[in-house]
């Protein structure tokens, strides 16, 4: 058996997204990619993608790094966010380097960067199936690399590269994934049963509760989703695969 097909048969029976991120970043660096940035949003509009709480963001870039990229909103300018929200596909960094492409907030980005030792790569956007979702991830090569070493690694590897990632965005988006708007088991149960269709009436009965501690539920429910009704909450829940998740899956 190769040793790529090992990697995604292992990868495909994950049952959390932890292992199935831990072995993506194992893996790749073994290509020489040791740090990794993935970031995916259903909440895309013109203009926005969405609340950073919503998103999917796995990555094993320093906290000093993410803290300036994203909370302190330097994605924004980011020039290789730009590029994977227009584009599918790899795409080398090796165009940012060329005069004219950026933008000045676009290179100041770059140069935060660099400062941080992050100054080579390739990112791949995964296509989307709704004009609202967008996936992608940067691959940095090692401090030691320049981006001419990482153009030969992606010459000679690039396809299973494109592949490996793609099976792990689509495991990734099959598993359930909490973030900061985690359900408790019984909000969880709630809204699992408003989903098939039952009144706070019905639910109460089924889970020997009165309605008033159903509706409490449900609210509280809704706040940790951030969202103003109970038909919202089910979709962010099932956006998230925290509905029918069997017990330790």
């Amino acid at each position: 058996m190769s040793k790529l097909i090992e990697y995604l048969e292992a990868l495909t029976n994950a049952t959390t997204v932890q292992d199935a991120w831990e072995l993506h970043v194992e893996k790749m660096a073994s290509y020489g990619f040791d740090r990794l940035l993935y970031g995916f949003t259903r909440y895309r509009s013109r203009g926005s993608l969405g609340d950073p709480q919503d998103w999917i963001v796995l990555t094993n870039h320093s906290a000093e790094y993410m803290d300036v990229f994203i909370d302190e909103g330097l994605y924004f300018h980011a020039p290789m966010v730009r590029w994977a929200l227009e584009n599918n596909g790899a795409c080398s960094w090796r165009w940012i380097a060329e005069p004219g492409n950026l933008t000045a907030a676009e290179e100041r980005v770059v140069e935060f960067n660099r400062s941080m030792g992050v100054t080579c790569g390739y990112t791949i956007s995964f296509r989307s199936v709704s004009e609202r979702t967008k996936g992608a991830i940067a691959l940095t090569g090692t401090r030691d690399m320049s981006q001419q070493q990482v153009e030969e690694i992606w010459a000679e590897h690039g396809s299973d590269l494109v592949v490996m990632n793609n099976v792990a965005h689509l495991k990734l988006l099959s598993l359930p994934y909490a973030g900061s708007r985690t359900l408790t088991r019984r909000q969880k149960e709630v809204l699992q049963w408003v989903g098939d269709g039952k009144t706070t009436q019905d639910i109460a009965l089924l889970l020997g509760l009165t309605p008033a501690t159903v509706e409490k539920h449900l609210r509280l429910a809704r706040e940790a989703l951030d969202v103003e009704t109970t038909a919202q909450a089910v979709l962010k829940a099932s956006f998230y695969n925290q509905m029918f998740v069997l017990e330790g899956a």
